[in-house]
């Protein structure tokens, strides 16, 4: 029997995940991977490949970056390698028709939600923010809209307290990666059956930016709960404290009961800081001075006078 000849494409983690599941299975054939192309990244921006990239390397797959994916170049080395089947996982590009139209059996695509919920660019970060209970993944066909294709298959996974961005990343990665091998072998097989999004329910997730992370402590502390849990590790939520204003990214926090006026400390002791919302309180755990590195409370009070009375905002 043939081995089903795929194209794969993708950039970040969600996608590396993908990759190797994919480079993994003894039926399918990863004929090339196309990724971004490398970015300069660190104190001295220095180009680095993305994460797919690296795998792709270490695997001697071949590895094609274009700039866009509409380049004619591309799309004729695309048509060259004649792929049954093209699979993506946050490439980064919406592809034009002409990719869509390639292969015999389409491009699907793995999305980090339950479609039609948070199409997008970040509905990991939505989901917690918007205090969802649970997320999963989505296995689509892709069209040319953004995250409207059919959907192929989908399983879902609980948002537990002690999530953040990068735990649920890792675990919709991997339960993504899982999910796009049984899609591919039953799709293949004609024992999946695309079904059309519902209109009702859609909403968009649009791109996080660094200027989301401020904390406004006249919300409900629960509000300010998901907010850290949602952006860490990126962009950090962050207030600051002081006259002169300096910045504190928090990491690590849960729910008080106490309550206070909004931004007040309420206490600061070996148990952690807690301030007050405009609804009860978080006791915060883990934060990081500006130019500084991550420490527990105890440390940081350790080096550090707050005083219950002072104000962050």
């Amino acid at each position: 029997m043939a081995r089903l000849r795929v194209i794969f494409m993708g950039t970040a983690e969600v996608a590396a995940a993908s990759l190797q599941a994919l480079k993994a299975q003894p039926d399918i054939a990863v004929a090339a991977v196309v990724t971004q192309p490398d970015r300069p990244k660190g104190r001295h921006l220095e180009l680095h490949p993305s994460p797919v990239k690296e795998i792709a390397l270490r695997e001697r797959l071949p590895v094609l970056q274009p700039e866009r994916a509409r380049n004619e170049d591309f799309i004729q080395e695309l048509r060259r390698l004649q792929p049954d089947l093209i699979a993506m996982a946050e490439y980064g590009q919406i592809l034009p028709k002409a990719i869509l139209d390639l292969p015999r059996l389409g491009c699907l695509n793995v999305h980090t939600s339950l479609l039609p919920k948070y199409r997008g660019a970040a509905p990991i970060q939505w989901a917690i923010l918007n205090d969802e209970s649970e997320t999963g993944v989505t296995i689509m066909k892709m069209d040319p809209g953004l995250d409207t294709g059919d959907i192929l298959t989908q399983r879902a996974t609980p948002i537990r307290p002690d999530d953040d961005s990068q735990t649920l990343h890792d675990r919709l990665a991997a339960l993504g990666a899982e999910l796009l091998i049984e899609t591919i072998r039953e799709y293949a097989a004609g024992r999946v059956t695309p079904r059309p999004q519902a209109a009702e329910g859609a909403s968009h997730a649009r791109k996080i930016t660094k200027e989301d992370g401020l904390l406004d402590w006249r919300l409900p502390a629960r509000t300010l709960w998901n907010r850290v849990r949602a952006f860490t590790p990126w962009p950090g939520a962050f207030t600051h404290l002081g006259p002169r204003p300096v910045l504190l990214k928090i990491w690590r926090a849960e729910l008080a009961e106490e309550s206070g006026p909004p931004g007040e400390i309420l206490s600061a002791d070996r148990t952690g800081l807690v301030v007050a919302c405009g609804e009860k309180s978080l006791r915060i755990f883990d934060l990081q001075r500006e130019g500084g590195r991550r420490m527990t409370a105890r440390d940081f009070l350790a080096g550090h006078e707050l005083r219950p009375g002072q104000k962050l905002g």
